[in-house]
Formats: C-alpha cells, sequence, structure tokens
C-alpha cells in the first residue's frame, strides 16, 4: 500500500462547494483530487438524497470530466468499478458516523483506511481494477 497523507477539509462549507461544484461542472480541475472524490461523493450520500447516485453518479462524473477537457474512454477518465467501491465505502462509513457533522465525517473518512487511494488494491488484483471491463462496468471483487 501507499503512504497516506490525505488533503484534509477546512470546513463543511469547503466541502458543500466541492459537491455543488461537481454539479454543476464548476469546480476547477485542479481541485478534483482523490479527496474531492471522497468528500463530494460524502455530501451527496448526506446531504443529497434527492439525487439516485446508483443511477446518476457516473453520469455526473463523466459530464464533469468533459467540462474540464477530460475524455471518459478505454483509458481515462471516469472508472465504473473504482467509483462503485468507493460510493459503498462511503455509505458504510455514513452509517457507522451517525449524525457527526459532515467536515468531520468526511475526515475521518479520509483519514481511515477505506479514503486510501489504493484502498480498492485489497479486493482486486491491480490487473483486474484497471482493466478495460472494470473501467466500463462494475466487475467483482478478485481477492478475498
Amino acid at each position: 500500500m501507499t503512504d497516506h497523507s490525505p488533503r484534509l477539509f477546512a470546513s463543511a462549507d469547503a466541502i458543500r462547494r466541492v459537491g455543488e461544484g461537481l454539479l454543476a461542472r464548476t469546480l476547477p480541475r485542479a481541485e478534483w483530487t482523490h479527496e474531492a472524490h471522497l468528500a463530494a461523493t460524502t455530501y451527496l450520500v448526506v446531504e443529497r438524497p434527492d439525487i439516485d447516485l446508483d443511477a446518476e453518479l457516473p453520469e455526473i462524473i463523466r459530464s464533469y470530466n468533459e467540462s474540464v477537457g477530460g475524455r471518459n474512454t478505454d483509458s481515462e477518465g471516469y472508472h465504473e468499478t473504482i467509483t462503485g467501491v468507493f460510493l459503498a465505502a462511503v455509505r458504510a462509513h455514513v452509517v457507522e458516523t451517525g449524525e457527526r457533522e459532515l467536515c468531520a465525517r468526511v475526515n475521518a473518512l479520509l483519514l481511515s483506511p477505506r479514503g486510501r487511494r489504493d484502498w480498492p488494491l485489497r479486493f482486486y488484483s491491480r490487473e483486474r481494477l484497471f482493466s478495460v471491463e472494470a473501467r466500463l462496468g462494475f466487475v467483482a471483487p478478485d481477492r478475498t
């Protein structure tokens, strides 16, 4: 596993800005970090129950990527399996953290094993996780 030194958030408002910037496609590309992915997803799970993330999150991310000049191809951009793994992690974390304030929840997630960039590699071989099949559709883990 890699060294884990996450950039933490200073406030719930900073997290909301990332989440709403994702939705509006106004978040600067340089700010779309791993931490921002998890913060935005936590914000969406906690504060935007009006969005069906299972159905809508893939297009939200794809649209955002394209709005900042990115592409969604077999080798770059949106990754279905990684998104699914981290969405499940965020949902489990939200349940475990109960009624804690948004910033405290996000920072606790970023400091936890689930918040690590390489966390999906606990369940997937590198070859399977970074395959075209896993990028374009959800694939089951190959590690137990």
